[in-house]
């Protein structure tokens, strides 16, 4: 057969273009978005009583680890408001002419998203003082002494940002927001709720027990549960019948290396190096990155959290310590208290008193 043949779209199954349009699996409205209560309930009086006044929301800020949901609320805000959505981000934005462009362009009610916004550069962020406030902008025309100023009345507009750093966020940026919500980690039964939902959108026969094991390896995250619902799925229709129960599921996130405690591979590595190559710590934090050949941003913003959260891990004055928790989960004994015990670690904490 030719190659033109071969490519050809006539020799396509009908349904090709389905199977490569797989469905998006963010939440539309604020009562199909799971978690986060207290925030749907600030938000759901917010948007309601712009509503009601026909005007653009107030300002808001969602602070957080990855994967909580930031996105998806700015455009379940949009959808809310029955307006449009306009994307962005922090470093995107190099100049101050950047945001005027996309500024100026904006409708009445239009939700303006900035992710990480923590990053915006200096005068970018000063051009978006007045732009907040009073919704306007000052366009500078000319060079030098014949430099005029003339202001530019916007449109009434709301701004969403997204932060995983709110400490790098400015007083005068922070203060001009209405709400500054922090999104926290999400429960089991939210996670699992999430997976359901996932499933049957995806089409994808699931159980309450497979949606669980998936749900407790998700490290609170939903954006996890969702990979892993994806990666289990893949391995239930080639190893098994297509149907993930809790059986499936464990053997699946094993398959992939997930975990009892939805470690990966990664994860490990970083815990295992503080055992093992360093007898338990402490250690700092660039040394850490070196020996699992990672950023030290990397380890300090995705790995290290969980394993602290978990109790594996420990950040002291003088580096990273393992707790014997994290030698108990590599199968390891833990070492005598000569090494990494009280009695080596009664000094780890001086420094904080």
């Amino acid at each position: 057969m030719a190659r033109e043949e071969l490519l050809s779209p006539d020799d396509q199954p009908e349904d090709a273009g389905l199977l490569l349009d797989e469905p998006g699996l963010r939440p539309k409205t604020l009562s199909e978005f799971v978690g986060q209560s207290e925030l749907k309930g600030h938000l759901g009086v917010m948007l309601g009583a712009a509503a009601r006044r026909r005007e653009a929301a107030d300002h808001l800020l969602f602070a957080g680890p990855p994967g909580l949901g930031k996105t998806t609320l700015a455009n379940i805000i949009a959808a809310e408001m029955g307006t449009n959505l306009q994307v962005t981000s922090g470093p995107a934005l190099e100049r101050a002419g950047d945001l005027a462009s996309i500024l100026s362009k904006l409708e009445d009610g239009d939700v303006l998203f900035i992710d990480e916004i923590h990053r915006l550069p200096r005068p970018v962020e000063e051009v978006l003082y007045p732009a907040m406030e009073d919704f306007r902008i000052d366009v500078v025309l000319g060079k030098g002494p014949a430099a005029r100023s003339i202001p530019l009345d916007l449109a009434r507009f709301t701004l969403v940002g997204a932060t995983t750093r709110t400490g790098l966020i400015t007083g005068p940026l922070r203060d001009r927001f209405g709400l500054v919500a922090r999104l926290d980690y999400y429960d089991v039964d939210d996670l699992q709720s999430i997976a359901m939902r996932a499933a049957s959108i995806l089409g994808v026969d699931i159980d309450e027990g497979g949606a669980y094991e998936i749900a407790r390896r998700s490290r609170g995250t939903p954006r996890i549960a969702n990979r892993l619902l994806r990666q289990v799925r893949d391995y239930a229709e080639v190893e098994r019948d297509g149907n993930i129960s809790a059986e499936v599921a464990r053997d699946g996130l094993s398959f992939f290396g997930v975990d009892e405690l939805g470690l990966d591979k990664a994860s490990r590595a970083v815990l295992d190096s503080v055992c093992r190559r360093f007898g338990g710590g402490p250690v700092g934090l660039s040394t850490l990155a070196i020996s699992v050949s990672e950023p030290t941003e990397t380890v300090e913003d995705v790995y290290e959290p969980y394993l602290i959260q978990q109790g594996l891990l420990m950040r002291t004055p003088r580096g990273r310590v393992a707790t014997p928790a994290a030698y108990t989960h590599l199968g390891m004994a833990p070492p005598p208290a000569t090494s990494t015990g009280s009695e080596s670690q009664s000094g780890l904490f001086d420094s904080d008193d």
